[in-house]
């Protein structure tokens, strides 16, 4: 896959990677031609996100930080060095990855666009101030600098409050019978009553009895006495008096909401508060004077509010401007345009991040990098079509054509079968994941990967063949759901069939997630509710494949019954790298240490005790079958089934192991960490954990958008399952855009039929042929040519 080097590559138009061994990529030699779209293909686990990202655009990092004065390098987050030979013709590189930004509600479509800075710009220099208001500055119109924020609420819009009905749930107990709920519980608690009787309350008398004063006083007061308390105790232990300091039931949970590094205390605080507009500011967020600014008559907090759509339509609509205010609009325009231009209209510029789907923050992303005019450096993205609708994708490959018109490199990482085919060069990594992958196919013109044998990719790229007709399954009744109003939803009611295959499609933001949301166990037909999603399995590599689908206590257990193990004395919890006993206590069991390389990045190399196995010696002494905890470990779920397969203790293994297998994930090893898991894989380990359990009872699985991240081979395999628990009595609803499944779906229900205010509407249901031909649905053409094809 290398063609002959120029003398001088810096001008022989490529990217030369020679060497790459990152993950599970087989010393990988490779040329991508600069300037171009080039799309790195392959099924899931193949290696190709391991060449994008793991080799060339982390060694365009690593030297650009060479440049970086080695001070400043101690500041700024390091990948470090990735494991390749070497690399030649490599610019400048940008990474666009699906990864969530902190979750905080400071965070917004506007702050991530810039958009926010633009807005505020114009409120300052060409906003209508009242008469004698003296003019500010454009961070008096920002909800996050002191100089903005509303002094009541900080700037978040929402005040949290207690009240008595949430503090005191059942007024017929008294002090003592526990009527503070909110209060902690054990020692603690016990003293706070002990205080408040030494104070003279009456502890024993029921809680509405008490006078309106004294009930105030015990959940609202902010003083806090100190009083000498004499506890009553047991016969047999010290009666010591001691100093105890009162605290309200409000201060304290004030207090622990805000305070608490306990993750537990600080969701059990929050069941005693209410959420609810701030008095000061009305949910504004901002100061006063801030908000007496207006222009073309709003104020920027309900400019902020408006869908991107409707924005560009207020600002332009003022008629005469001031030359300040041409400028200024006209460059929020620009930038709107790029964004509405991704199929992100429907946004507002006050959304919270948090609340964006990691492929709508990809495309936020992407679309300040349109603005940024930059060229001559690598755009390297991690699948940009990822929860678009295919009306949309046509929009994305024109806005990656704007990019490499720009004088770019743009290098995708997809599944998506239409940005594959308008690529300029294709690189197909397989031929399938983990360790039977990491070998580059094809590097060429997407045309000649139609003759590569062994590739996954080729297939679905070229295959014309027309689609089976497939029988709809006839519904063994109907859920309801609705009325719904949230959101961009009003009073919006679905019917959806019961033991089918049901797909809910529509543009982003047309409202599919608000309305599947409102399916609930209390609703008529569900039975069990089962929502499998893509969030991680675990946030720390000592969550792996194993502990999360319990098949880790398993093999314990098998090697705690070995002869070995019984002679020892060795119990299951010895066989656990989570706790003292049988870890290696140098790593503490993680198997690694880091070392600190002053001012070059931080690196993790194995334990120089237990070399990687993150057990100690004594416990990697007893062996099952001739291979210890930390080999077994190690086998890929692939393996570990031929290893377990003749086994009578080992069933409960092997069922665990052929779900997974049954899902595609053969390739994955048992110790995985979840922090190298995928959204996708996390989201099909899930489904395995459900799949290993017996249901006798109908169980409603509930998937948003299943297939992302998944390639098209990986989609058949997740399908065959999915239409496997209808076969067997079940019903499975998901929220999906590609059309093969849609195609092959039972039921399907469109909504629409745009984004934000243009959509919240049902607007075709039935099977799919029907929903293919219904007039004013976006999905509708697209639908067709999936059942065509």
């Amino acid at each position: 896959m290398s063609r002959p080097a120029s003398s001088d590559p810096r001008r022989d138009g490529f990217v030369r990677v020679r060497g790459a061994r990152e993950h599970n990529l087989k010393g990988v030699d490779v040329d991508v031609p600069r300037d171009v779209l080039a799309v790195f293909t392959g099924v899931s686990g193949s290696g190709k996100s391991s060449l994008a990202f793991g080799t060339i655009y982390a060694e365009a990092q690593r030297r650009y930080f060479e440049s970086v004065a080695p001070y400043a390098r101690r500041l700024i987050h390091q990948i470090g060095a990735p494991k390749v030979g070497a690399i030649s013709g490599l610019p400048p590189a940008v990474s666009l990855q699906q990864s969530r930004s902190a979750p905080t509600s400071r965070s917004s479509v506007g702050t991530v666009t810039t958009l926010s800075n633009s807005l505020r710009m114009l409120f300052s220099r060409a906003g209508s101030y009242p008469p004698g208001a003296e003019r500010l500055d454009s961070d008096a119109f920002s909800p996050n600098t002191a100089a903005g924020a509303c002094p009541v609420c900080h700037g978040l819009g929402r005040v949290h409050r207690t009240t008595e009905a949430l503090l005191v749930p059942d007024p017929s107990l008294s002090i003592r019978e526990g009527a503070i709920a909110a209060w902690p519980g054990a020692w603690q608690g016990k003293n706070l009553r002990d205080i408040l009787d030494a104070l003279g309350h009456d502890v024993d008398r029921p809680w509405r009895e008490l006078a309106r004063a004294d009930r105030d006083w015990i959940l609202f007061t902010d003083e806090q006495p100190v009083v000498t308390v004499h506890p009553v105790r047991d016969a047999d232990r010290i009666q010591r008096p001691y100093q105890g300091t009162y605290m309200s039931a409000n201060r304290y949970v004030l207090k622990t909401f805000a305070d608490s590094k306990s993750r537990t205390l600080r969701a059990r605080a929050e069941t005693f508060l209410e959420s609810s507009p701030c008095p000061g500011c009305g949910g504004a967020r901002l100061r006063a004077e801030a908000l007496a600014v207006t222009f073309a008559g709003r104020t920027i907090a309900e400019l902020a509010r408006l869908p991107l759509t409707e924005l560009a339509g207020v600002l332009r609509a003022p008629g005469e401007l001031s030359e300040t205010a041409r400028v200024l609009t006209e460059d929020l325009l620009a930038r709107i345009a790029t964004v509405t231009e991704l199929g992100l209209g429907y946004l507002s510029p006050d959304r919270p991040t948090p609340t964006l789907s990691a492929g709508e923050l990809q495309r936020l992303r992407l679309a300040t990098q349109l603005r940024s005019g930059l060229f001559g450096v690598v755009y390297v993205l991690d699948e940009p079509s990822a929860g678009l609708h295919p009306a949309d994708t046509a929009s994305l490959l024109t806005v990656l054509d704007r990019l490499k018109a720009a004088g770019n490199s743009v290098f995708v990482v997809e599944h998506d079968v239409d940005v594959a085919r308008r690529a300029d060069w294709l690189v197909d990594v397989g031929p399938l994941a983990g360790e039977h992958g990491g070998q580059v196919l094809h590097s060429g013109p997407v045309e000649e990967l139609r003759g590569v044998e062994g590739s996954a990719t080729a297939r679905f790229l070229f295959d014309e063949a027309p689609r089976e007709d497939r029988q709809v399954r006839p519904p063994r009744g109907w859920l309801t759901v609705g009325p719904v109003t949230r959101h961009n939803l009003r009073q919006v009611t679905a019917e959806l069939p019961l033991g089918a295959f049901t797909a809910v499609t529509g543009v982003s933001g047309s409202g599919k997630s608000t309305l599947i949301g409102e399916i609930t166990e209390e609703l008529a037909g569900v039975g069990r509710l089962v929502s499998v999603d893509q969030k991680p399995i675990g946030r720390t590599p000592r969550s792996n494949l194993a502990t999360y689908t319990g098949l880790f206590d398993v093999v314990r257990k098998i090697f705690a019954s070995t002869d070995e193990a019984r002679a020892r004395g060795y119990g299951v919890g010895r066989f656990s790298f989570n706790v003292a006993g049988g870890r290696c206590e140098t790593c503490q069991g993680e198997g690694f240490v880091s070392v600190e390389l002053l001012f070059l990045p931080s690196t993790y190399a194995p334990c120089p005790d237990c070399a990687g196995a993150r057990y100690n010696p004594p416990t990697l002494e007893v062996t099952y079958r001739g291979r210890n905890i930390a080999e077994v470990l190690d086998l890929t779920v692939e393996s570990a089934a031929a290893f377990f397969a003749d086994d009578d203790a080992a069933a409960g293994v092997r069922r665990s192991l052929r779900t997974l297998l049954d899902v595609g994930l053969g390739y994955l090893r048992l110790g995985q960490p979840a922090t190298e898991l995928s959204g996708g894989e996390a989201q099909r380990i899930k489904l395995a954990g459900e799949l290993q359990r017996v249901r006798r009872a109908h169980t409603l699985y509930l998937l948003d958008e299943p297939t992302t991240g998944l390639h098209p081979a990986d989609v058949e395999v997740l399908l065959r399952q999915l239409h496997g628990l209808v076969d067997a009595g079940h019903s499975v609803v998901v929220v999906e855009h590609d059309m093969t499944v849609v195609a092959g779906a039972d039921w399907v229900l469109d909504m629409g039929p745009g984004g934000g205010a243009e959509g919240g509407r049902v607007v075709a249901a039935g099977p799919p042929r029907a929903v293919a031909g219904a007039a004013g649905s976006r999905t509708a053409p697209y639908l067709a040519r999936a059942l065509h094809r």
